[in-house]
């Protein structure tokens, strides 16, 4: 495997192209293709769009609920040898692939939302046709992340059974990129920003694959150069720096050059926004203000395309939570595509960025169980832990390593609801936290979402967050309906005792909603009307805003979206204050007033 997750970029020492388009694609149910020589070529192949989430492309149920290998096929033309690597990267190949480079197995990676990346220099043939042989599998354990379980049905047909509440999307889900690039080049590079009144400090790390002297420049919006730094550690300093704020991204752009005398060996550019972030006492700081996160927990997903990324469901969503006067949204469960974030960056748009830890409870109603108290399956005992962490560290150290410069991510989350009622569920977290801490010299907020049983008093992995998340449903999925007076003081109760924990310690509200029917009314209201999913979130609103310590709300969800089918879920979750086609509901407007007058 590569070591950089750098993003592509084209100048005059790298270019790429993509390899998006028509792939060749085959099931393998049986699991024989590895033995029949498959990764030489596909016997039986079908056409299949890359990227894509294939599921929700097919209209037989046997291939849209497909569990197993699969597999993916093409060929590209690769130009002579100059001297430079190729690499390919996929976005993303859900959840775990092995990769053929003219029948010589390349790659093997785990984790489906962060990018595969190689080297496939010394596979390659220059002037000629390669081939591009993928297996993936998309089935579900609890050695790996999110969750879940493979059910074998008497016909023999495999079905995925999430721990988790969405729908097991999968596929070659985001583009796939031919790059050739220097065979000196730069590897990756942080940032670390002081400010000192209206100038700022930015120190910076540039990791390469050489020993040639690394040159730093920072130009402003206009093309300016601002400053300069030589080394591969060094400090650029701005002189009344434009700072990135909530809805003013103001991005620089700064240069590495590797250099050889006078001769450019390597050069990348990269946007950077100049903002710090911390916690202090009970409150979240941007560029040492006091800010209040308003804005949405959220999936990748929309109709047909299912996870796969697209510009414009991306711009309509950025456009609606804006409109409603939102200012952030966690990247719930998982990393999603990097174009959001580069988005975000450009929009002044905060991020809570997830990493796929989420089913770590033995649950295929996980929705039900994570409201109740009895939520103790035992998750973190047995022999699978220790895989389980290891490959929970590897995701966490790939989210980090390709989100860590983006100004918009100002936390990180690493995990949603799993059970932390008992001592070996705290055991199974610390070290990951711990590592966490390592990787990122912003030193941004570790935090992560934590389930109704996940309570002061009961809860052992609070201590371990630098803000507190919480997923609370009183008045759904506790004392919904016309009991919702009694969930509005059970509520109370509980954020009383948050309270006494939370004088030094920040609370945001990560999950809070209720499913609610686009078409339904009703007077008096109902649970799934649209008048219900008002006064829920009137309630809700009425509860966090007597408690001060409080430092965010992020509603669940912004808009419907596809989980597995079963009686409580109507063609999905409807918790959405936006349609799954992206129109609003009721609630929006009840968001929108809220929202603006903050």
């Amino acid at each position: 495997m590569y070591q950089s997750m750098l993003y592509p970029c084209i100048n005059a020492c790298r270019t790429y192209r993509t390899l998006d388009g028509m792939w060749k694609m085959q099931f393998d149910p049986e699991g024989k293709g590895r033995a029949e020589g498959w990764q030489n070529g596909l016997p039986e192949p079908f056409s299949m769009p890359v990227p894509s989430s294939f599921s929700d492309l097919f209209t037989e149920k046997e291939k849209r609920d497909y569990c197993g290998d699969f597999w993916y096929e093409t060929k590209f033309y690769l130009e002579a040898d100059d001297g430079r690597r190729v690499i390919l990267r996929f976005g993303s190949i859900t959840h775990r692939a092995d990769i053929w480079i003219n029948g010589i197995h390349a790659a093997y990676h785990e984790g489906g939302f962060t990018p595969v990346v190689i080297d496939i220099s010394e596979y390659v043939t220059f002037g000629a046709r390669n081939r591009i042989v993928v297996c993936a599998n998309n089935e579900l354990n609890e050695t790996s992340i999110p969750c879940g379980t493979v059910r074998t049905l008497p016909s023999g047909r495999r079905l995925a059974q999430p721990y988790f509440d969405f729908f097991n999307y999968s596929g070659i889900q985001r583009s796939v990129h031919l790059l050739r690039i220097p065979a000196e080049s730069l590897l990756d590079y942080d940032t670390e920003i002081r400010l000192n009144g209206s100038d700022a400090e930015i120190r910076y790390h540039a990791a390469t694959d050489g020993n040639h002297e690394v040159c730093a420049e920072l130009f402003d919006r206009d093309g300016q150069k601002v400053s300069e730094a030589e080394g591969k550690d060094g400090i650029l300093t701005v002189r009344d720096a434009h700072l990135w704020q909530i809805g003013d991204g103001y991005l620089y752009t700064l240069v590495f050059r590797i250099l050889d005398g006078e001769k450019e060996i390597d050069k990348y550019p990269a946007r950077l926004g100049i903002r710090t972030v911390e916690t202090k006492g009970n409150r979240i700081l941007l560029n040492g203000q006091e800010i209040y996160l308003k804005g949405y927990g959220k999936h990748e997903d929309f109709e047909v395309i299912g996870r796969q990324f697209s510009y414009a469901v991306a711009q309509r969503d950025f456009e609606l939570m804006e409109w409603t006067g939102a200012d952030c949204f966690r990247t719930s469960h998982y990393p999603y595509a990097e174009e959001w974030y580069q988005m975000a960056d450009e929009r002044g748009f905060l991020i809570i960025d997830e990493v796929p830890a989420v089913g770590m409870m033995r649950s295929l109603v996980n929705f039900a169980a994570a409201a109740g108290d009895g939520a103790d399956t035992r998750f973190f005992t047995g022999g699978h832990v220790q895989q389980l962490q290891e490959n929970h560290r590897l995701a966490i150290e790939e989210m980090i390593q390709r989100d860590k410069n983006h100004p918009s991510v100002i936390a990180f989350s690493l995990f949603n609801e799993p059970e932390t009622n008992y001592q070996e569920a705290h055991d199974y977290f610390e070290p990951l936290f711990a590592f966490a801490r390592t990787l990122d010299v912003q030193k941004r907020p570790l935090t992560g979402a934590m389930l109704f049983s996940s309570r002061p008093g009961s809860d052992t992995c609070g201590s371990l967050c630098d803000f507190i998340s919480l997923n609370r449903y009183y008045g759904w999925y506790v004392a919904g309906g016309s009991e919702i007076e009694e969930a509005e003081m059970i509520f109370r109760m509980e954020m009383d005792q948050w309270a006494e924990i939370c004088t030094d310690k920040p609370l945001v509200f990560t999950e809070f909603g209720a499913d609610t029917y686009a078409a339904e009314h009703k007077l008096p209201d109902v649970m799934w009307s649209q008048e219900y999913q008002n006064e829920y979130y009137e309630m809700n609103f009425r509860v966090m805003d007597d408690y001060d310590f409080v430092s965010g709300e992020l509603v669940w969800n912004f808009a419907d979206f596809q989980t597995t089918e079963g009686t409580m879920r109507v063609n999905g979750n409807k918790k959405g204050i936006i349609t799954r086609n992206r129109q609003p509901k009721d609630a929006a407007y009840l968001l929108k007033k809220r929202w603006q007058a903050r």
